[in-house]
């Protein structure tokens, strides 16, 4: 009798523990959504002022969300601004593997690649100038350096995927390891995103030349 009620109790015990658990799980997962939304919305505010223009306050007076609201889900603006940034990026990852996947043949890949760099230059440049602000900012602050570093390797790892994918459909290997790779793509980026916000209309057509030109040059034929 008394070994039944001791199992009875563990057994209790057990489902009470995986049913707090799953709460436990789902307001996690609810609060997480709710910081995705207000980065969302915070976005557009972050990259017309920038970094060093933009406080909670200001965020939250161009925004439906109130002050303590934005203050409740982000601890400050630094907790703010690396999660609007790591949300979008990761967001512009999936465009780029969607590119990667539908591809058939090399010239389709170049022809994405290029059409979706020159498009979010365009449609984006804003929340590119946001990165680039916030990239230039962990070099003085060190409480950006993990979150910076952690896109930086994202993006990363999103070039690399393109560029195999391209070698593999042209029987090829590429010239240059990883690292390389995407310093040569992101300077290209980030020379066309000065020319676009400094008024150049043809800066996303340069951009679409020059990503073709890259990939070109980047992969060596199998002999």
């Amino acid at each position: 009798m008394h070994n039944h009620q001791q199992k009875d109790a563990t057994q209790l015990t057990q489902t009470s523990e995986r049913t707090l658990d799953r709460i436990s799980r789902r307001q996690v997962d609810k609060f997480a959504e709710r910081r995705d939304q207000l980065a969302e919305a915070a976005l557009h505010t972050l990259s017309e002022l920038g970094y060093a223009r933009t406080s909670l306050r200001e965020i939250a007076q161009n925004s439906e969300f109130s002050h303590g609201v934005l203050h409740y889900y982000f601890r400050d603006k630094v907790d703010l601004i690396t999660h609007c940034v790591k949300f979008y990026k990761a967001r512009c990852v999936t465009r780029y593997d969607d590119v990667v996947a539908n591809a058939q043949t090399p010239a389709e890949l170049e022809a994405g690649f290029a059409t979706a760099m020159a498009a979010t230059l365009r449609e984006e440049g804003t929340m590119h100038r946001l990165w680039y602000d916030l990239r230039a900012q962990s070099m003085f602050e060190d409480s950006f350096s993990a979150d910076v570093a952690e896109i930086d390797r994202s993006l990363e790892n999103m070039i690399w995927r393109i560029v195999t994918r391209y070698a593999e459909l042209n029987n090829a290997t590429l010239a240059v390891p990883s690292k390389v790779m995407y310093a040569m793509f992101d300077g290209l980026f980030q020379q066309a995103l000065l020319a676009h916000l400094s008024g150049d209309a043809n800066a996303g057509e340069v951009l679409a030349g020059n990503v073709k030109t890259v990939l070109l040059q980047v992969v060596v034929p199998a002999r």
